[in-house]
């Protein structure tokens, strides 16, 4: 194929201009470590046919030579390095032919509308994004398998074909769009192969990407400072010839995206308007779904096994709370574009444990620390035992600062009560708050109370110090209309209970760290050698929380509890705000506001006005965890 028809077939010529661009900064990056070699040579043959005589031209000769061999060497060690540097994979889910192949022949048919190389395979990505990626490395799959004729049946093997990018689908997409909106939505990133497909391109996407990994190869903190000096110098020309490709590539990648998607308009193009829109939705519902849902599960230990129709149920509830549109009960009534896999199922569960490690990390497989829960069993298993896990917390804490019981406790010491807390935060301090206690940075195990009493250095004030952020905002408190303005609101005790348990749960966050990964408690690296998890999670949810956000989180779970066991609410799972409380069947959506007063102002009269129409018992003692 010739770069004019390659142009008119891909309808990106500017794109195809600057691939030659990047490809012209690697010829002259050769030719300027050929030059001294070329040099050397022609002094080398002036001398032997005696053209180039005398003195100076000897010691022109005994200099330059080995100058010429040095450079052909870091030439060439540099072209090795990058040669076979591992470009960087994304993380996904590979779906075979024979798990979806209707998937496959969609893709094909969208491919030959379009007149553009049909995708090598279809993978999926926890993300609601979709794209084209080249994984023509010989680390990242085997090469493709040889296509023999009769001569080459005679011995004489055929001519191998590059194989085409594969195509990485957002599996919400699959779950929360129909068909005809994933085909259309689709249309523009299956076009992309058609430039891919130009010599000229791929050869300049592979030069960026050796480069690209290069450089991380070179920065890798893992190496011997003998080998780290050796790299040094590669890593250097790397990032030289990285600089100079740099705009020529962007460009080249902006001219094939444009080309793609000019392409994509003679498929489906009305109808990608209305899948454009299904985006937004979806994205704003699955990350509702990881931060509200998926991410109290994670940090217990069990991921959501379901997290793709868990989308679509939040999208659903969305659509009912905010009207979204007059048409969703039709638009549900066609078919989903999960459909079109054999087993969705299994497919989910796949990409959940995948979106677990992504976003929180955790190992590959499940273990006794790290296991699956279903939508049925999450109110039970992971709300009911986060509340009583945090109210247990909460009372280990009451318990290292010496916090005497309640009166009303008093008269049922069987337990812990609702009643004690209030007493602590509303009790007027007859010392100094004391100050932070320190975190180790590694913790072999988890302290005992006395430890955690005892570990009060001099340091930072905490009077004021965690409940200064005021981070706890109304989306972390749904339906909290009450928050203060004032950042340094809130009670010394308070204070210090949020201190106290920020230092809590670092210790315990790094024990847990310290164990390591694996269903037999083994380190043992993944022997595939697409899958480099060293630097998971990728992409952290949430920043760590604040002292006030923990604090309230633990009395919200101890009035919880209390809730459960004195008037017989129950744990709830709401798919837009995550664990719930359910008391007569109604979500109480009023109680954070009343908690958030008694953090900031030390007033429990709100809470306690709240506990009295629910007919809550705060001095009744409480099953813990």
């Amino acid at each position: 194929m010739s770069v004019s028809g390659a142009g008119r077939d891909t309808g990106a010529p500017s794109a195809r201009d600057r691939a030659l661009a990047v490809l012209r900064v690697r010829s002259r990056a050769l030719a300027v470590a050929l030059l001294p070699a070329a040099a050397a040579v022609i002094l080398l043959a002036g001398g032997s046919t005696g053209h180039l005589p005398g003195p100076g031209w000897d010691l022109a000769r005994r200099i330059l030579t080995p100058v010429a061999v040095l450079v052909l060497l870091l030439a060439a060690g540099v072209a090795l390095v990058v040669a076979r540097a591992r470009p960087a994979v994304s993380p996904t889910v590979p779906i075979a032919e024979e798990a979806a192949p209707d998937l496959y022949r969609m893709v094909r048919d969208l491919a030959d509308r379009l007149g553009v190389p049909a995708p090598s395979a279809i993978a999926l990505t926890p993300d609601c994004d979709s794209w084209l990626e080249d994984r023509t490395h010989p680390a990242h799959a085997p090469p493709p398998p040889e296509e023999r004729d009769d001569t080459a049946q005679a011995g004489r093997p055929a001519r191998r074909v590059p194989a085409a990018p594969v195509l990485v689908i957002g599996s919400p997409f699959l779950w929360w769009m129909r068909v005809a909106e994933l085909r259309a939505l689709l249309a523009p990133v299956v076009a992309g192969t058609g430039p891919s497909a130009h010599p000229d391109i791929a050869a300049a996407r592979r030069f960026v990407r050796g480069l690209d990994a290069a450089v991380a190869v070179t920065s890798a903190p893992d190496r011997g400072p003998v080998f780290r000096a050796v790299l040094a110098g590669v890593g250097w020309v790397a990032r030289l010839l990285l600089h100079g490709s740099r705009v020529h590539a962007a460009e080249m990648e902006r001219g094939v995206a444009a080309a793609a998607a000019e392409r994509a308009k003679t498929v489906d193009y009305g109808l990608r308007i209305v899948a454009q829109e299904q985006v937004g939705l979806a994205y704003a519902g699955w990350d509702r779904l990881l931060t509200r849902v998926a991410l109290p599960a994670w940090r217990m230990g069990r991921w959501p096994a379901r997290l793709n129709a868990g989308v679509v149920a939040a999208l659903t509830e969305l659509s009912r709370r905010d009207r979204l549109a007059e048409g969703f009960a039709s638009r549900l009534g066609e078919r989903p574009a999960c459909d079109l896999l054999e087993e969705p199922g299994a497919v989910d569960e796949a990409t959940s444990l995948l979106a677990a490690r992504l976003f929180h990390g955790g190992p590959a497989e499940t273990g006794p620390d790290w296991s699956p829960v279903h939508w049925g069993d999450y109110p039970e298993e992971v709300v009911d035992r986060k509340w009583r896990t945090d109210a247990a917390r909460l009372h280990r804490i009451l318990d290292a600062l010496r916090v005497p019981p309640a009166d009303e406790e008093s008269r049922a010491p069987d337990g812990p009560t609702l009643a004690r807390v209030l007493a602590h935060l509303t009790a007027s301090p007859d010392l100094p708050p004391a100050p932070v206690p320190a975190v180790p940075a590694v913790v072999a195990g988890t302290p005992d109370e006395d430890d955690l009493a005892d570990d009060v250095p001099p340091g930072r004030d905490l009077s004021r110090d965690d409940l200064s952020r005021d981070d706890l905002t109304r989306d972390d408190l749904p339906g909290d209309d009450t928050a203060g303005d004032d950042p340094a609101g809130g009670t010394a005790h308070s204070a210090a209970l949020a201190a106290r348990l920020t230092a809590e749960l670092a210790r315990e966050e790094a024990a847990a760290a310290a164990v390591p990964a694996g269903p037999q408690g083994s380190a043992a690296p993944d022997p595939d050698p697409l899958r480099d998890d060293r630097a998971l999670p990728l992409f952290p949810l949430q920043p760590p929380r604040t002292g006030r956000e923990l604090l309230a989180d633990h009395i919200t779970a101890m009035v919880c509890c209390a809730a459960m066991d004195t008037v017989g609410a129950v744990p709830g799972l709401d798919w837009l705000d995550g664990p719930t409380l359910l008391v007569g069947g109604a979500r109480a959506t009023d109680l954070s506001p009343q908690v958030l007063t008694l953090i900031e102002d030390g007033d429990p009269s709100d809470l306690r006005n709240w506990l009295t129409r629910q007919g809550i018992r705060p001095e009744k003692p409480v099953r813990l965890a």
